[in-house]
């Protein structure tokens, strides 16, 4: 399971990535609920969420043009330090009570304008950290990071909030991304393709379009993940309302998405295997979505917590299987490229959580969810079923020819 942690510049990535995805679950469970207690609007969540998220969408594809460009290891210790710069003036403006929405707009649309850049070269920095057939359990480890931060996050952002107020998550979000420098400060310059040559930005990114559409098994993963983040991996706009303002039911309910996360890649880290991830991936969106939808209409507690604990292991798998994958197929010239627009279905979320604010406003959380969580199970189940076995070939010839590297 930890058999990528032994390469000393992983490990180091990891350890700073560990610090800073604390940083990631406090930030954004912040600031969903600041916003919520300052407006009690699903308008106003949801417009937190595309301006947190829009960004990706607009920049993305630039920042896999930069990320093809420069060294993505200092691009990367950059946006982090300035993350940590960010944390801190929030913590100080909410601690003489000077906060305001538009301030958390503000905010989340300069965080988002950086996780634009951010994202493609972090992504793209993993698989030159370890050999070609130890890519799966480094992005499984990797992203084991984020279900740890969503139980880590809940279990200690009670007694913070609670002893040092809301503004105390902020000071620990900024101490998480100074650790998260400091551990990148430590690595060795890391081999990395540079695009050669006077090949203007714009040239860049229709290059990469142009090898994502003709590379089919790409493209089919891309749109399956952006599909997901529209229509799916939104939900958590709306968990402020469905625990009706009470900050220990929206606690518990992001705690058990993160052990359901966290026992996903642990499940995933002992018997996932590459080469036969496309059933894993099906099974586990159709699933995600119809697990949101009977999510939705449970009003006990206990069963709530069940269910969103099932969504959140099901939502990890899925997401780690089809960067994964995306990732075994690409070039490392083409990487950062091909990564920034696969992160689009992170960026899409960015459309999902204001489509669920918006739709929250007229018909209710309960029926948005429903609505929402039956149309991610159709979807994916029409993207993937319907051309399973051309991708499942296609991927598995391709992911020989990398393992056997």
């Amino acid at each position: 399971m930890f058999t990528s942690l032994k390469y000393r510049e992983y490990r180091l990535f990891w350890i700073g990535a560990a610090f800073s995805n604390i940083g990631i679950w406090a930030l954004l469970a912040g600031h969903l609920w600041l916003m919520h207690s300052m407006t009690g609007s699903g308008f106003m969540l949801g417009l937190l969420t595309l301006s947190s998220s829009g960004p990706m969408l607009l920049l993305s594809m630039w920042g896999g043009v930069l990320a093809d460009r420069i060294n993505r290891l200092k691009l990367v210790t950059y946006s982090r330090a300035t993350f940590a710069v960010l944390a801190l003036i929030t913590a100080v403006i909410i601690h003489y009570d000077l906060i305001q929405p538009w301030h958390l707009i503000f905010l989340s649309t300069t965080y988002g304008i950086l996780v634009a850049f951010d994202i493609p070269s972090r992504q793209a920095i993993v698989p030159n950290l370890v050999p070609a057939k130890h890519l799966l359990n480094a992005i499984v480890m990797y992203s084991f990071l984020m279900g740890g931060a969503n139980v880590i996050g809940p279990s200690i952002s009670g007694p913070i909030i609670g002893i040092f107020g809301i503004e105390g998550l902020f000071f620990l979000v900024g101490a998480s991304y100074i650790g998260t420098v400091f551990m990148l400060l430590r690595m060795k310059p890391i081999k990395q393709v540079y695009i050669k040559g006077n090949i203007r930005p714009i040239e860049d990114l229709l290059n990469g379009l142009r090898y994502i559409f003709e590379n089919k098994p790409i493209l089919i993963l891309i749109l399956t993940g952006i599909t997901t983040g529209i229509f799916g991996s939104s939900f958590g706009t709306l968990l402020p309302i469905i625990a009706k303002g009470n900050v220990q039911y929206f606690l518990n309910l992001q705690l058990s998405s993160g052990i359901g996360g966290l026992l996903g890649m642990v499940m995933l880290a002992y018997f996932g295997n590459v080469k036969n991830s496309i059933p894993t991936q099906i099974s586990t969106g159709i699933g995600f979505g119809l697990c949101l939808a009977v999510f939705s209409q449970i009003s006990w507690f206990p069963g709530s917590i069940a269910a969103i604990g099932l969504i959140g292991g099901l939502s990890v798998v899925f997401g780690t299987i089809n960067n994964t994958l995306v990732q075994s197929l690409v070039s490392d010239k083409f990487r950062g490229r091909v990564m920034s627009i696969h992160q689009l279905s992170w960026g899409s979320s960015a459309i999902g959580g204001l489509m669920m604010g918006t739709m929250t406003e007229g018909i209710g959380a309960t029926t948005t969810l429903l609505i929402c969580g039956i149309t991610t199970a159709t979807l994916v189940g029409i993207l993937t079923v319907s051309s399973a076995q051309k991708l499942s070939d296609e991927t598995k010839r391709s992911i020989d020819d990398v393992i056997n590297q």
